[in-house]
């Protein structure tokens, strides 16, 4: 993962360079050649995407692009506040490792998972939840609202098994378990939410330069204090893409770029609204 980009682009090798630093270990490498269970693990997964991914900005700004919004989807807002200059990449790397641990930790001690949901509607899969809840006892429900016709769930084993059982009884296409062990984006996470908010407290935010669009409202946020409250949040809170994705829209964006090491959200886009253009950051440097 980045390797690639850190041969061809100097600018991408040093950001490498610097996580390693930051990090005390060489977090280059296991991006570069894993092993793929050490990579996989979240606390490893969160730095090396995030470092990835601020790579790829880094070259992307050396090429004098500047984004109009940005946004991230979970984990990606850091990278989106790093790329509006309201958090220095340092400060990001040792929070989303540290966010990586927290999580980590309330897996363990509340372990449970995420399914993704295809074919239903947003409200639809709510209402099952909610049902599934009182019946239960447990905890499911919407932890992502990724574009229309997939969303997906999180909660605790005997919850979220009885919610995949209702939303294929429903009429799912598909309800497929995700290769997590936690159930992010829902109240399993609360401790780590609280200490994750601690941690918060001691990093320096700034205004962002470039309009940021939150996980939490689907809409912009500016001021530092309502930032830091809604990164703490996201831990417990649904992460609202669809929405923040359309309300960029409407502001007039016609051409989505995909900074980091993957596809998913140019996949999503074209299921939010194909009218709009999306690139990874692969295409848009053979593009550009």
């Amino acid at each position: 993962m980045g390797k690639a980009l850190a041969e061809r682009f100097p600018v991408a090798a040093r950001v490498f360079a610097r996580a390693d630093e930051v990090l005390g270990f060489p977090l280059s490498r296991l991006c570069f050649e894993g092993p793929a269970e050490t990579l996989n693990d979240t606390l490893n997964t969160q730095p090396a995407i995030l470092a990835t991914s601020v790579a790829a900005l880094r070259v992307l700004e050396e090429q004098g692009e500047e984004p109009a919004y940005v946004a991230g989807h979970s984990l990606g807002e850091f990278t989106a506040l790093v790329a509006a200059d309201a958090l220095d990449f340092e400060e990001a790397l040792l929070l989303v490792r540290e966010r990586g641990r927290l999580m980590k930790e309330a897996g363990a001690r509340r372990p449970g998972g995420m399914a993704a949901v295809l074919g239903l509607d947003t409200e639809t899969v709510a209402a099952i939840c909610e049902q599934v809840c009182q019946e239960t006892g447990g905890y499911v429900g919407i932890a992502n609202d990724n574009c229309p016709g997939q969303v997906v769930i999180s909660g605790d084993e005997r919850a979220l098994v009885a919610g995949m059982e209702a939303m294929q009884a429903a009429g799912a296409r598909r309800v497929v378990r995700l290769a997590v062990s936690i159930a992010a984006h829902s109240p399993l996470m609360a401790e780590a939410a609280a200490a994750f908010r601690q941690a918060l407290e001691n990093v320096p935010l700034r205004r962002p330069r470039i309009p940021f669009v939150s996980n939490a409202t689907a809409a912009e946020m500016a001021e530092p204090e309502s930032i830091r409250e809604a990164l703490a949040r996201q831990l417990t809170a649904p992460v609202r893409w669809r929405g923040s994705v359309q309300y960029m829209i409407r502001r007039g964006i016609a051409c989505f770029v995909e900074v980091g090491p993957g596809d998913v959200l140019t996949g999503l886009l074209r299921r939010i609204d194909a009218s709009v253009h999306g690139l990874t950051t692969a295409q848009f440097l053979e593009w550009a």
